[in-house]
């Protein structure tokens, strides 16, 4: 039988981090892939994490190909009256 080994977490590579950008106002921006944010997010939301309402009023910019997606999910996905 082995030893268990200590494996240390330093973080993701250089080539994995996202790069951050300066918008047209000069705020901080990240791109990423909604790969990486969903599952993030949804376990937040799912867990009623409070630090999601500071960030209820910010923009987020999504593809115009998602965007008529969702609109269209939310339109099916209506109950029927």
């Amino acid at each position: 039988m082995s030893a268990p080994q200590l494996k240390i977490f330093r973080g993701p590579e250089e080539s994995a981090a996202p790069q951050l950008t300066k918008n047209d106002e000069g705020q901080a921006q990240v791109t990423s892939s909604l790969a990486k944010l969903l599952p993030m997010l949804a376990d937040a939301f799912n867990s009623k994490r409070t630090w999601l309402e500071d960030f209820e009023d910010d923009d987020v910019t999504v593809s115009a190909d998602l965007y008529e997606v969702l609109l269209a999910y939310q339109y099916y996905s209506r109950p029927s009256a």
